[in-house]
């Protein structure tokens, strides 16, 4: 049974009523099954599952055993790891296509917890492994999309270490909004922020109070509009990634 995606995938929670076609999932293009042709597009649809998570649940602790890999199709989850004396550092913010989990690596790295409601497209590992060796564009896929992921990861380095406040609560932004750029153009972005000021402050390093502060600059300086508390309109992403002081040559500041 085919859903819509948009309205269906929100409610229906058990992993064997949910069933999407892989033509018609929401980020078929962006997922690791991106460059997948028909036929290998039909051995993922046979060994494909659903599970979706409610907000505040754990999808995996560190040092579980992953038994399935996972690439989500809606909503939002963190990626951290938690010190012996309890401190939590958050690595990673998960967004639709981003992938969960590494062929070959047995156990998970990292705690993975849901912001909001998240679905996802799950594969068993074992099985998994064997079709990334046996086909061609989802090595190659999953390659990119884990070069992209360093590439990231070195760019949050230089947030975290050399932006001021401003700079930092601007690149957060504008990461969001670049994902969603590619359906919306560069203007008139409506972005939903997966996560609580307290969360984003947790995320980037900064009081609560000084991520308020800096939002409420940004609001006064035109680059960004307020739309309740989690919505946010970026009337130019342009000016949005300069405030970053990201200067567009296709560096990612995420």
């Amino acid at each position: 049974m085919q859903i819509n995606c948009s309205r269906n995938l929100s409610v229906m929670t058990a992993p064997e009523r949910i069933r999407v076609s892989c033509g018609d999932c929401p980020i078929r293009h962006r997922a690791v099954c991106a460059l997948c042709d028909a036929d290998e597009l039909a051995t993922l649809e046979r060994i494909k599952s659903y599970r979706s998570f409610a907000p505040g649940t754990t999808i995996a602790m560190a040092g579980d055993d992953m038994r399935h890999l996972s690439s989500i199709v809606k909503g939002a989850a963190t990626m951290s790891r938690t010190l012996e004396d309890g401190r939590r550092q958050t690595v990673g913010l998960l967004l639709p296509s981003d992938f969960i989990g590494r062929p070959g690596r047995e156990v998970s790295p990292f705690d993975v917890e849901a912001l909001t409601e998240v679905t996802l497209c799950r594969f068993e590992r074992q099985t998994f492994e064997r079709m990334v060796l046996s086909t061609p564009h989802i090595a190659t896929r999953l390659l990119d999309m884990t070069l992209d992921e360093l590439d990231a990861a070195r760019d949050w380095a230089v947030v975290l270490g050399r932006l001021t406040a401003r700079e930092k609560v601007a690149a957060f932004l504008a990461s969001i909004a670049r994902r969603m750029a590619g359906s919306q153009g560069q203007t008139g972005l409506l972005v939903d922020l997966p996560m609580t000021r307290e969360a984003m402050a947790d995320h980037l390093g900064l009081t609560i109070e000084t991520t308020s502060r800096q939002i409420g600059a940004l609001k006064r300086d035109g680059v960004i509009a307020l739309e309740g508390n989690r919505r946010i309109r970026v009337p130019d992403l342009r000016l949005l990634m300069a405030e970053a002081g990201d200067d567009s040559d296709g560096g990612l500041l995420v």
